[in-house]
């Protein structure tokens, strides 16, 4: 929340979404965010594509979408417990959709622009501090998806 309140200014007008725990988005929620916006930030915890119908994005068409950040990839033993008995009901092929390159190409597919995501478990203070480099490069010293990546790998 200290981070988005920082670059609220830098926003625009239109921004909407779904912040906290309190309540997870359904598929029609998800859906909306995601044809609708230019850019798409996930922040949480486990796989994105973990809280996503993979029938329903493999469907989806969303060229408006520019820019996806998934700082996902966040473990805590109640996510891992909620993954597990997700899992249970899945193929091996249908998990190995879920990681992180597959995802990407995945979101090209439907028309996204630019994907930028983590590659492999992380914590919670690390991926605010990537937030901070993405929104300080992206909204305030208006770097390059490109340009900004590369910062955040050295």
């Amino acid at each position: 929340k200290e981070i988005l309140e920082k670059y609220h200014d830098l926003f625009t007008l239109q921004w909407e979404g779904v912040i906290g725990n309190m309540c997870v988005p359904s598929q029609a929620e998800w859906e909306q965010l995601l044809t609708n916006c230019s850019a798409f930030l996930f922040y949480g915890m486990e796989r994105f594509m973990s809280h996503i119908l993979l029938n329903w994005l493999a469907a989806m068409n969303i060229p408006k979408c520019r820019l996806v950040i998934l700082l996902d990839l966040v473990r805590s033993q109640q996510s891992y417990e909620r993954i597990t008995n997700s899992d249970i009901h899945k193929s091996c092929l249908h998990i190995a959709l879920e990681r992180p390159t597959e995802t990407a190409m995945l979101l090209s597919l439907t028309g996204v622009g630019s994907v930028i995501a983590t590659q492999w478990y992380t914590t919670l203070q690390e991926n605010a501090e990537r937030l901070e480099v993405l929104f300080k490069s992206l909204l305030s010293s208006c770097k390059t998806t490109g340009q900004t990546v590369h910062i955040l790998q050295s």
